[in-house]
């Protein structure tokens, strides 16, 4: 065996060996830069999406509303690991002013509700306040100005921002008793609010269709009793295991509620995201397959040009057997060689663009990012490398079997 292997190291170093090993390394190296280019795009989306949703969502599994008052949500603020609760309301909404109106998603938020996300930071104009009160010192009262925040893309639709005085109205259908047709108006609850921010989130299912209110206003305008939510935020304490809690909290609520991660939240959106890279990973080894035709003309190259050899090592008492090893360990080096050279350029030339940036997006202005953005997965690593290392053996075995070195 090391005789074999050692006469196949010798071989491997050949001119049309080279050039297979180069395939193999260029194609390996191309695997491992795009998987991890879609990581990034994946690790960035799912940033965004952090900034914006909770760690944790507990919705009703069947019908829309549910009240805080069942004593399991009592049970639940007992876990240490629960750093904020809060108590949202989000329903559908029509949006008037400045003469245009639209279907809006509002959500009511909790006071803490700052605390819960990021969206302080993800103001780009004016502040996230929801309810503003003015004391009255000479009349000993105060008055309450309930305040909106519209994503980016409503408020440009809308023609709306922090300098807008004009009042919005929120109209939403009464939930019980039957429509006026004589007066119509009267068959839906109403509202008015004034903008006092702008969020954006740069995702389009937020910023263009989301209105954040109070939830005491968001109660008031669907008409919901003063426990009654359509869901529960949570944030954990920082190192929490995540899945641990869901589980512990899934256990706690029983079947009848559900509670999601923020993968689960989004379960759309990272489901293509995954099928995506499924799909461009199944290309990518097909390329590798054809890759692979190149390793079997080379060893079918070299078996041909080592006809006389052959005849020596046959000479020297080497059997059929050893010389079919020999070609065989030829290709396997060929491709664990070309697999680990293009690992190492691949892992390379994606730790360059992470740190320096080397391939820009358009003029590094248009996008909230000013580069591709990379991220190295371990099993990608470990799966690609297993990949190349079996079509390489496959392609290895195909020439010495249809060789008998006579």
């Amino acid at each position: 065996m090391k005789t074999a292997l050692r006469i196949a190291w010798r071989y491997l170093f050949a001119k049309k060996k080279q050039n297979a090993i180069n395939i193999v390394c260029v194609v390996t190296a191309a695997i491992i830069c795009i998987l991890s280019v879609m990581n990034g795009f994946s690790a960035l989306v799912e940033d965004l999406f952090s900034q914006f949703d909770p760690e944790l969502l507990i919705q009703r599994k069947e019908g829309a509303s549910f009240h805080t008052s069942d004593s399991v949500f009592a049970q639940m603020l007992t876990l240490p690991e629960i750093e904020v609760y809060s108590e949202t309301v989000v329903q559908t909404a029509l949006i008037q002013t400045n003469d245009k109106q639209m279907p809006v998603i509002v959500k009511g938020c909790d006071d803490n509700f700052s605390e819960l996300t990021q969206i302080d930071s993800l103001m780009t104009e004016g502040g996230f306040q929801l309810r503003q009160i003015i004391e009255d010192t000479l009349m000993h009262s105060s008055l309450s100005f309930e305040r909106c925040v519209p994503g980016i893309g409503l408020a440009t639709q809308l023609n709306v921002g922090s300098s807008h005085i004009s009042a919005i109205q929120l109209y939403a259908p009464r939930r019980n008793g039957r429509i006026n047709m004589l007066r119509p108006e009267e068959s839906f609850v109403r509202e008015t609010v004034f903008t006092t921010g702008v969020f954006a989130v740069n995702q389009t299912k937020y910023d263009d269709n989301y209105l954040l209110v109070s939830l005491p206003l968001a109660r008031s305008l669907f008409q919901f009793q003063e426990d009654e939510v359509t869901a529960v935020e949570l944030k954990l304490i920082a190192g929490s295991n995540i899945r641990r809690v869901r589980k512990q909290l899934q256990q706690l609520l029983g079947e009848e509620y559900v509670v999601k991660d923020r993968y689960e939240q989004q379960a759309d959106f990272f489901k293509i995201m995954q099928i995506e890279k499924l799909l461009t990973a199944l290309l990518l080894i097909f390329i590798l397959l054809i890759a692979a035709f190149n390793i079997v003309g080379s060893l079918s190259m070299l078996m041909i040009d080592k006809q006389e050899d052959c005849k020596v090592l046959r000479t020297l008492g080497a059997d059929n057997r050893m010389i079919k090893r020999i070609f065989l360990y030829e290709g396997w080096l060929i491709s664990l060689l070309g697999a680990g050279i293009g690992l190492l350029i691949g892992i390379s030339l994606c730790l360059l663009q992470q740190h320096f940036g080397l391939l820009k997006l358009g003029n590094g202005a248009e996008y909230i990012i000013s580069s591709y953005p990379v991220r190295v997965e371990a099993m990608d690593l470990l799966l690609t490398a297993i990949a190349v290392s079996i079509i390489g053996w496959i392609a290895a075995a195909i020439p010495n079997m249809k060789n008998s070195y006579q």
